[in-house]
């Protein structure tokens, strides 16, 4: 699982002979292959010697509302996405919950994820306990569209 990033649309993958410092926030210059970049990157828009360009970066680990099946099949089922812990569980069975509230939240690698739902709805099933150790595609939650 690794971040992908597009500029204008297409996947960039960094030289492995370039090199780039930050300059100070936001600014950074760039050396490859004998060229120098001046780079300035805001929220929308990265910058290079004055050309705009656009950019999205896409982490795997990252929330987004997209529920995909969930809206059609009227329910969405929280996975583990790798093998862990489960140390919190922050809702209960019955309980009404809103798209990107957390659910259970999983310690993988020393490192805890809460996992969100991705749909508003009532939690229909808790699956797992606290200190329960999971695999990964283990389901750990689901919720169902309130209707």
């Amino acid at each position: 699982m690794s971040r992908s990033t597009r500029i204008n649309g297409s996947p960039v993958v960094p030289p492995s002979d370039a090199s780039l410092v930050e300059c100070e926030p936001g600014v950074y210059s760039i050396l490859h292959a004998g060229t120098s970049f001046e780079v300035y990157v805001t929220e929308n828009c990265i910058e290079v010697d004055g050309h705009p360009l656009s950019y999205e970066i896409k982490d795997p680990r990252q929330w987004t509302r997209s529920a995909g099946l969930a809206g059609v099949l009227g329910k969405a089922t929280i996975t583990a996405p790798m093998p862990g812990k489960v140390v919190r569980i922050l809702t209960a069975a019955g309980h009404v919950v809103t798209a990107g509230q957390g659910i259970v939240v999983v310690e993988a690698m020393k490192m805890q994820n809460e996992l969100k739902s991705p749909i508003d709805g009532v939690v229909v099933k808790i699956a797992v306990s606290e200190n329960e150790g999971v695999a990964a595609g283990a389901v750990l939650a689901v919720i169902e569209v309130a209707g």
